[in-house]
C-alpha cells in the first residue's frame, strides 16, 4: 500500500514574516498516523489549528487559517512543500502568527524536511480523487478541477508588465512527467515596488524585500541576481496552487486548470468540492495501482 508519512526528527528553522516583518521561530514535529498538518502557536498558549479547508479565513495576498480566535497565516509555502513530497503528518509549531517566508519560495522548507528525513507509517495514504468537474468563476476570472489520472495543473495569468509578459504567462506542469523539486519549488513570489507604500501603510508587506521575493518596478525586476526561471512568475503561482489544494486534507488526483487565480479563488474552489459529495472520493491505493507514480522520483530521493 501507499503509507502515510511524517519526518524523521524534530527540525527548526527562523525567518522574517514577509507582512509582520517579525522573526519568527519554526519547528517541524513528527507527528502520528492520522495526525494530519496541525498548527501550534507557541506564543497563544499552545492552541492549535488544523491545516484544513474548513478552517481558511484568510485568501488576500496569502492564504491563512482561524480556530477559535487563533490566527496561522501565510501558510501556502510550507504546505506547497509538504503535499509535494507527501508528508501528511506533522506538527508545526510557531512562536508568531505567521509563517517565515524565508526566501520566497517553497525550497527551504523542501530542505528542511529533507533534513529531517522522511518516514514512511503502517497507515494507508488517503487521496482526493476528482471523479466530476467542479468549476468557480469570479468576473474573467475561473478555476475548476477534472479527473485525471495523476495530478497536474494548467495555469494561465495575465499581468500587465513587460518582465511577465515576456516570461510566458501560461503553463501546463504534468508531474507524471516533470519534478515539483526541480521545477516548482524554486520559484519566488513576486510583487510590485509601487505596491509596498500602500502595503505597509496597512502593516503588510512589512518584512518584504529583494531577499524573499522578486519585486517589480514599473518596466523591470529590482533583484540583481535575477530570475531563477524564466516563466517563474507563473510556476510560483503553481506552487501556491498546489499548497492550498493540500488543504483538501490529502493529495490531489486531478487535473486543476485556472485563469487569473489566487488564493481566494483557490478556496472557493476547494468549498465547492467539498460542498459536492459525489464530485470525489477518498481513496488508497497499492504501489503498484498508485496514481502517483510521477512523485516517485521525488519522493525516493528523500526518504
Amino acid at each position: 500500500m501507499v503509507k502515510q508519512r511524517t519526518i524523521k526528527k524534530m527540525v527548526k528553522a527562523r525567518g522574517v514574516g514577509i507582512h509582520s516583518g517579525k522573526l519568527v521561530n519554526l519547528t517541524l514535529i513528527p507527528a502520528e498516523a492520522d495526525h494530519g498538518v496541525v498548527f501550534k502557536r507557541l506564543d497563544a498558549g499552545g492552541r492549535q489549528v488544523h491545516a484544513h479547508s474548513a478552517f481558511v479565513n484568510e485568501v488576500v495576498l496569502s492564504t491563512g487559517l482561524e480556530s477559535q480566535g487563533v490566527k496561522i497565516s501565510t501558510i501556502e509555502h510550507l504546505m506547497s512543500a509538504l503535499s509535494a513530497l507527501g508528508i501528511d503528518n506533522l506538527l508545526v509549531e510557531l512562536d508568531s502568527f505567521e509563517v517565515p517566508i524565508m526566501d520566497g519560495s517553497s525550497a527551504p522548507f523542501i530542505f528542511l524536511v529533507q533534513s529531517a528525513g522522511i518516514q514512511e507509517q503502517d497507515t494507508p495514504k488517503r487521496f482526493i480523487v476528482i471523479n466530476d468537474t467542479v468549476r468557480v468563476e469570479n468576473g474573467a476570472s475561473w478555476a475548476q478541477v477534472s479527473p485525471h489520472n495523476g495530478f497536474m495543473v494548467t495555469l494561465e495569468i495575465d499581468f500587465e508588465h513587460k518582465k511577465i509578459k515576456e516570461s510566458g504567462q501560461k503553463l501546463t506542469i504534468d508531474f507524471a512527467e516533470q519534478s515539483y523539486l526541480k521545477e516548482i519549488s524554486r520559484a519566488r513570489t513576486f510583487g510590485f515596488e509601487r505596491d509596498v507604500e500602500m502595503l505597509q501603510k496597512q502593516n503588510l508587506a512589512l518584512g518584504a524585500s529583494t531577499v524573499n521575493a522578486i519585486a517589480l518596478s514599473d518596466d523591470d525586476i529590482l533583484n540583481e541576481d535575477g530570475m531563477r526561471f524564466h516563466n517563474e512568475f507563473v510556476k510560483h503561482k503553481i506552487l501556491d496552487i498546489v499548497g492550498d489544494l493540500y488543504l483538501l486534507g490529502g493529495n490531489l488526483i486531478g487535473h486543476y486548470e485556472g485563469y487569473k487565480t489566487g488564493h481566494m479563488l483557490n478556496d472557493q474552489l476547494l468549498s465547492a468540492i467539498l460542498s459536492q459529495p459525489k464530485a470525489f472520493t477518498i481513496e488508497t491505493f497499492e504501489e503498484k495501482d498508485s496514481p502517483i507514480h510521477y512523485y516517485s522520483e521525488d519522493w525516493q530521493n528523500t526518504l
